[in-house]
């Protein structure tokens, strides 16, 4: 397996970089993008609302069941040609559903975006890493922190003004550039890598699917109401299919997911720091959009202007924290930009339960400043805290658990709305005990020595590719 080929002096390639961050973008952009398009969507398909909501839910569904797949093809195919294979089925996904003629086509069309956007949330901070030098990784995983975050906030705002003026196939088409852009960088800018023989984990990989789906449509049943039972059935088979997964990876010698990635304590805590915190946005987004457009019957064009200074003060933040996380320990940064995304949590829940807009407006700023804080520098702590050798499962293993945070928000939101008798400030008090617990796992690493003891050796014989 090839090293990390930059060192303290290398140049970073801007092309290279562009390619990741656009890449990156497409998938979290498009989840708030649709969300917030979903009447739109049964009206132009003459589908029931409830029928609509399976156009988001199967893009997650398949992402999250092909996260850890990607991340394992790329060690015997090579990471470029994975993202690009990628970054083809998303764009391909989204022309078809840009021109969908009815539901059918709209759902296959769907299931290729969510394979596509699985490689590319795998395999972006994995990319990063090898663009980037050792000195400078804290800029990159900064860029991917606030790729990500920001393209999650500004979402709603992007597709309530792209309704306002145009039709909801605009929603899809705007991939299309974009995507063909990103596709043109990465073919420019990283050389193909030189693969060793090995052998892929089927079976491992099946039993991540299974959990990963289960896991998934458990939580999406549960958050729109349907009942106790068939969710609790997915959650045991869920259950289930993590034993035999696990059991899979202690015995397979090539394994989908290295257990021993694990072995590092704060990459282990910052990982579950991860969970617990977009868990927290989770709720908070989908909070804040009932807020708006249920209590206060505005528009969509203007809940989704409402929604804009979270984005914008995350803007702010982090790329000052990735520098920061370069010099000052990650642990902490992170802790400190959690602290803060409490104080806003705490102005929100004030602020809905006396429905003062300049409150909910100030609550959001600075929610958005403390989770840029916090996302940047954690997303250090995972990727310095893996060997090179496992970037690419490291990466495979954070957008894994966000896109369960996420999921783990919205399921908790339906649980809070229905617990508290439809108390928008009660539901957001479960957010900020979500993120008191992030803050507990997150100042916990702070008694651990920074860096990875496990070695950097080949796994599945893979390889890091090169940047031009």
């Amino acid at each position: 397996m090839t090293t990390q080929t930059t060192t303290r002096n290398s140049p970073i390639n801007p092309r290279a970089s562009l390619a990741v961050v656009l890449g990156t973008l497409l998938p979290v952009l498009d989840l708030g993008l649709t969300n917030i398009s979903l009447p739109s969507l049964a009206a132009g398909l003459r589908i029931a609302e409830s029928q609509a909501v399976w156009i988001s839910t199967t893009y997650q569904l398949v992402c999250a069941a092909t996260l850890m797949v990607a991340s394992a093809l790329s060690y015997i195919l090579g990471s470029k040609r994975v993202y690009l294979a990628g970054l083809l089925l998303f764009t391909l996904g989204s022309l078809g559903s840009a021109l969908a003629p009815d539901f059918a086509v709209m759902m296959g069309c769907r299931v290729l975006q969510g394979a596509g956007a699985a490689a590319l949330l795998a395999l972006g901070p994995a990319l990063l890493r090898t663009i980037y030098p050792p000195n400078r990784l804290g800029r990159a995983v900064a860029l991917n922190a606030l790729v990500v975050a920001g393209g999650l906030a500004a979402g709603p705002s992007l597709g309530g003004i792209v309704l306002f003026f145009a039709d909801w196939r605009w929603i899809f088409a705007l991939n299309l550039p974009v995507g063909l852009m990103a596709i043109w960088l990465t073919q420019d800018s990283f050389t193909a890598e030189s693969l060793r023989k090995s052998r892929f984990d089927w079976q491992g990989a099946l039993y991540s699917a299974l959990v990963m789906a289960a896991l998934m449509l458990a939580l999406e049943r549960l958050g729109h109401g349907s009942g106790a039972v068939f969710p609790a059935v997915l959650t045991a088979l869920a259950v289930i299919f993590s034993v035999l997964f696990v059991y899979r990876q202690r015995k397979a010698p090539q394994p989908l997911l290295p257990l021993e990635i694990f072995s590092q304590t704060r990459f282990s805590l910052s990982i579950i720091t991860t969970l617990l915190a977009f868990t927290a946005q989770g709720l908070v987004f989908v909070t804040l959009s009932f807020l708006y457009q249920s209590q206060f019957n505005f528009s969509p064009l203007k809940a989704a202007l409402l929604f804009a200074p979270w984005p914008v003060s995350l803007l702010l933040s982090g790329p000052l924290a990735g520098r920061l996380s370069d010099r000052i320990n990650p642990a902490l940064l992170s802790s400190v930009g959690l602290l803060a995304f409490l104080s806003g949590l705490t102005v929100l829940a004030w602020g809905s339960h006396v429905q003062s807009l300049p409150a909910l407006v100030t609550g959001s700023l600075w929610c958005g400043l403390g989770y840029g804080f916090f996302q940047a520098p954690n997303n250090h702590e995972i990727m310095t805290n893996a060997p090179i050798a496992l970037s690419s499962t490291a990466s495979g293993v954070l957008a894994t658990v966000r896109t369960l945070g996420q999921s783990f928000g919205s399921a908790a939101f339906a649980f809070a709305w229905a617990f508290y008798g439809r108390r928008i400030d009660l539901t957001l008090w479960v957010a900020f005990a979500f993120t008191l617990v992030a803050l507990a796992s997150s100042t916990a690493r702070l008694k651990y020595g920074r860096g990875s003891p496990v070695p950097d050796t080949p796994i599945n014989g893979g390889t890091v590719p090169e940047c031009q």
